[in-house]
């Protein structure tokens, strides 16, 4: 529902409903309201109660430890043996034995008070130490007692000599937990008779037994504790370095400044036995964290509520709704007074349906006018791989009265090889007449084809060519013979009416989304009538990549092969020459499927090959090396391989020919005829003597009665090779002879054609074949 549009149809069905429908929100909504107010206040007094109770329950455990070291303090201030010790005046030789009496009395209480960590009495007449089992004098027991660095030991005297009487004060403790700090609980003795100061008492409990005391209590992980004296100053905290302690501290004191408590709540208490002080600071998303959640799912609660009854108001109302809509909305147009419609549906729809009745006889004629090209438009799109997502193909189909047999599909590809001359007899005709007829009839004779296999074929025209999208039979498991037999039958029937045909076969592939993957792969299949040659079928699974083990890996044209086909053209040989280059045409066709680009790249290096066969015979200024870009031209016109060879023996023919003349005009016939004789027995005892070692120009020179550089210069003029080129040539030859039959090493099988030093051998090995001997052993 557009709800923007409520107002503007007013006067309609669905503002009654809406209105109908809204009016239930009020009261979930009224309801959730009450229960939350009535919820946060007594859940506001839970809390206040349950962090009173926290607060107490601390002061009840810290008071139990303070009570304690006021108890120790007590009675260690009246102890008998320490008021006879500081007050009775006893003789000098009946001190030490008191003083003894009084730490053993000090073990008992440690017994007694097993929580304190530490006490003792310090006496201001003479600075003994009196401890639990043992008397120090103030150096002797500040640094067994006090040592941490924390602390002076003047300081630390002024501190347990001159502290306010009840008073308690942080005292570091050498042997204490890791703070190494504890909160000590100093009285000063009565004063002697003559009024001066006897000393004080001093009780110590560690840090570490208040924290682990506040920390057993539930519900305490997050909050910061600090106790604190008299004068304000922290005695102990559970996060001394936390952020929520740092806005309250001025100086060494604790500051109660209600303007830092943002985002934080304080409280505090007093002990119950001692002038000290607790104070609790919480985070204020902790203290209403219970609060916040309540609040929050009232909240959720009512966007819930919210959102629920919209959604089950818009259900509804579409649903009741909805048919009406669907069918005004349908109808509407342009040319239709939209404001009748919001406010009149039933009327509109009626007069509305009287004028579609008429407008609907109209399209028909239309679209029956129009469905071949409709038709054609659809699958073109398919074919292309342009789907209209919007448009429900098998609906589509039986509108264009089109079987959909399955969702299997395949596509033949025809091309017309004499598309020209087929024109020629066709006379009188436009030319956009006479392709149509053309098309016609491949279509007619296609489709009927298709069908009697028991396929469905629907032929159109796209990229030159006509493509036949063939919807297979379910379950066909002989589809391929079956396209074959129907591409094999058209090329048949076409022929009577001259039509010189080649088709291409595509794969199976399902769904619409295929379709254009098989048309491509027919596409790929008719390319290669450059390879396969014209008027044949070409399955794709017959060329597709992977089909074969030979395909992708290069063409055979090696240098040796190339060079003795230059040697060919040089000498003018065309029988020679023509005969060696069909022999490697031939050699790479017979392989499964030559790919397309290595196809072109051998004619191209075919070409190459005869122009470095004239660079090397002379003159660069000849009109036949000027048309070389004739050739590549020429060739490039070419539709098939078969063509190109034709090509290249043309071109062949006139580079021998070429090569021929330049060879006549520099030797007679006669002395042509005497030196092939002569070189015809330099060859045959090269080939019989090949094994001697000290066989070089030279010594073939003087067996022949010539100099050996003489000899060199006649057999490459007559050869287009040089003598010892053509030595070490056969020397090679026969060595692979007897590495591919014989299992010796290379040192023996260069020994063995004539080599003394094998390390000569490998190098001229690897000179004329590319690689060493050792490498050519493992591939044979």
């Amino acid at each position: 529902m557009n709800f923007r549009n409520l107002w503007r149809k007013r006067e309609s069905i669905i503002v009654t409903w809406l209105v109908s429908y809204s009016a239930v929100l009020f009261v979930p909504i009224a309801i959730s309201l009450v229960i939350y107010a009535q919820s946060s206040q007594a859940l506001k007094s839970e809390i206040h109660r349950a962090n009173d109770s926290l607060l107490k329950q601390m002061r009840y455990t810290i008071d139990s430890q303070i009570d304690l070291m006021k108890r120790l303090n007590m009675e260690m201030t009246w102890s008998p043996n320490l008021q006879q010790l500081m007050y009775s005046g006893i003789p000098a030789q009946e001190v030490p034995y008191s003083a003894y009496q009084l730490v053993n009395e000090f073990r008992l209480y440690k017994t007694s008070y097993a929580s304190i960590d530490e006490f003792y009495v310090i006496s201001s007449r003479d600075g003994s130490v009196y401890r639990s089992g043992n008397i120090r004098d103030l150096n002797t027991a500040f640094y067994t007692i006090h040592r941490t660095g924390a602390l002076t030991f003047e300081e630390w005297k002024n501190t347990v000599l001159k502290a306010p009487n009840n008073s308690f004060v942080v005292l570091p403790h050498s042997t204490a937990a890791e703070a190494k700090t504890s909160i000590a609980y100093i009285t000063q003795l009565p004063k002697d008779m003559y009024g001066e100061s006897a000393g004080s008492v001093v009780v110590m409990s560690d840090t570490r037994r208040f924290q682990e005391a506040v920390a057993g209590i539930a519900d305490f992980n997050g909050l910061t504790l600090l106790i604190l004296n008299a004068d304000n100053e922290i005695l102990m905290s559970n996060q001394p370095g936390s952020k929520e302690l740092k806005p309250f501290i001025n100086g060494k004191r604790f500051q109660f400044d209600p303007n830092k408590t943002s985002g934080l709540e304080l409280f505090s208490i007093d002990s119950s036995v001692s002038n000290l002080r607790y104070a609790l600071i919480i985070p204020s998303s902790i203290y209403w964290e219970k609060a916040e959640y309540v609040r929050n799912f009232t909240y959720v609660s009512i966007l819930v509520s919210l959102i629920g009854a919209g959604v089950l108001t818009w259900f509804f109302m579409r649903r009741n709704y909805s048919p009406i809509q669907q069918l005004v909305e349908s109808l509407k147009d342009k040319n239709t007074d939209r404001t009748y419609a919001d406010v009149n549906e039933l009327r509109f729809i009626q007069k509305v349906v009287a004028r579609t009745r008429t407008e609907h006889d109209e399209i028909t004629q239309q679209l029956r006018k129009h469905e071949q090209v409709l038709r054609s438009n659809m699958i073109n799109r398919l074919l292309k791989g342009k789907p209209d997502t919007l448009v429900p193909y098998e609906d589509a189909f039986r509108s264009f009265q089109m079987n959909y047999l399955s969702s299997e599909f395949a596509v033949l590809l025809f091309g017309i090889e004499n598309e020209e001359k087929l024109y020629e007899f066709l006379p009188g005709i436009d030319l956009n007449e006479r392709s149509k007829l053309i098309q016609l009839i491949i279509s007619n004779v296609v489709e009927e084809l298709v069908e009697r296999q028991g396929h469905a074929g629907y032929v159109v025209e796209a990229d030159d060519m006509m493509v036949c999208l063939v919807n297979l039979k379910a379950g066909a498991t002989t589809w391929e013979q079956d396209l074959h037999h129907i591409a094999a039958e058209a090329q048949q029937f076409l022929e009577r009416y001259d039509m010189e045909i080649t088709v291409s076969m595509s794969g199976r592939h399902s769904s619409w989304i295929g379709i254009s993957e098989a048309y491509r792969e027919a596409v790929d299949a008719m390319e290669y009538k450059m390879v396969l040659g014209k008027k044949g079928i070409i399955a794709y699974e017959d060329i597709r990549p992977g089909s074969s083990a030979d395909i992708g890996y290069g063409y055979y044209y090696p240098l040796q092969v190339e060079q003795q086909l230059i040697n060919f053209i040089k000498a003018g040989d065309l029988e020679q020459a023509s005969s060696y280059m069909n022999e490697i045409i031939e050699k790479n066709l017979d392989r499964p499927v030559m790919p397309l680009t290595m196809a072109r790249c051998l004619m191209f290096n075919l070409i190459g090959t005869m122009i470095k066969a004239i660079n090397e015979l002379g003159d660069g200024n000849d009109s036949t090396l000027a048309d070389n870009p004739r050739w590549i031209s020429g060739l490039m016109a070419c539709d098939t391989i078969r063509e190109m060879q034709q090509k290249l023996q043309a071109l062949l023919q006139e580079v021998c020919g070429f090569a021929s003349a330049k060879r006549l005009t520099h030797l007679s016939r006669e002395r042509e005829d005497s030196l092939r004789t002569l070189m015809e027995q330099v060859q045959q005892y090269i080939q019989d003597h090949y094994m001697d070692m000290n066989l070089n120009v030279n010594a073939i020179g003087e067996h022949f009665q010539l100099k050996g550089s003489y000899l060199s210069k006649l057999f490459k003029n007559h050869t287009a090779e040089g003598l010892l080129d053509y030595l070490h040539k056969y020397r090679i030859e026969q060595a692979k002879d007897l590495m591919r039959t014989r299992q010796e090493s290379v040192s023996e099988t260069s020994r063995q054609v004539g080599y003394n030093d094998p390390a000569t051998f490998i190098r001229v090995f690897k000179k004329y074949e590319g690689i060493t001997p050792g490498k050519y052993k493992e591939i044979v």
